[in-house]
């Protein structure tokens, strides 16, 4: 039985798969909040053959935790997380979590997310501030104060442990279990002014691009190879049957 060739197909799948993620990552390299998708790869015996043969598997997408680089922006209403925490938002059917902290205050006095969700307090409630209220100054444990006047504060949620995170929009994601409400802020915190950018670094990301689809071509032509190699053999079977 011959094996190379399922074993070099395994590895293009899991090839394409991350190029996939590698490419999602460069186009999102300036996205603010965006985190990085690394992808794990796992290897499967088969005991089929006479030998035991190893086939990669197609990858398990997951969400890195790496923090984006922090900019100072001086707008009152721009946020960034420092530590491994998330703020919340709500979505369509439920909170979406996000390292985007750019909000916006619309003439009803609702505090906003830059795409329009209503940025939401540790009980998951919308936020709502004094439009007429003046400055806002915004604490590092988010308590939001208008006129010297604590009125709500932005809520900080971390992620349960082993918790696995779909994407939910460009920088939004969404656990598969209940998010935590943050307690401690001595290590996790707010910074009014700050922007948080992406985590991706787009050379390292080129220079990964660049080595996998060198991979993927040279097992295109291994793939290749194999055939002939298998091709000549049967016409020489064939002639002397």
């Amino acid at each position: 039985m011959q094996t190379s060739l399922p074993v070099a197909l395994s590895a293009q799948i899991a090839m394409e798969r991350r190029l996939d993620t590698i490419a999602d990552n460069i186009a999102n390299s300036r996205t603010a909040g965006f985190r990085a998708t690394e992808v794990k790869f796992e290897s499967y015996l088969s005991k089929a053959a006479q030998e035991p043969v190893a086939f990669s598997s197609e990858g398990t997408d997951f969400i890195s935790t790496r923090t984006g680089e922090m900019t100072q922006t001086g707008n009152p209403l721009d946020v960034a997380v420092n530590g491994n925490a998330f703020m919340a938002v709500q979505g369509p059917a439920g909170p979406i979590y996000t390292r985007d902290g750019r909000m916006t205050l619309n003439d009803a006095g609702e505090l906003l997310s830059l795409t329009g969700n209503p940025m939401l307090d540790v009980g998951g409630a919308p936020i709502q501030l004094n439009p007429a209220g003046g400055n806002v100054s915004i604490g590092r444990d988010g308590m939001i104060s208008q006129g010297g006047v604590q009125i709500a504060a932005i809520g900080l949620f971390e992620m349960p442990a082993g918790a696995n995170l779909s994407r939910a929009g460009n920088s939004g994601v969404v656990p598969d279990r209940p998010a935590q409400p943050v307690v401690d802020f001595g290590t996790v915190n707010i910074l009014q002014g700050f922007v948080e950018g992406s985590n991706v670094n787009p050379v390292l990301e080129m220079t990964r691009m660049i080595a996998v689809q060198r991979q993927f071509e040279s097992a295109a032509r291994f793939i290749e190879t194999s055939e002939q190699s298998l091709d000549k053999a049967v016409q020489m079977l064939g002639s002397q049957s």
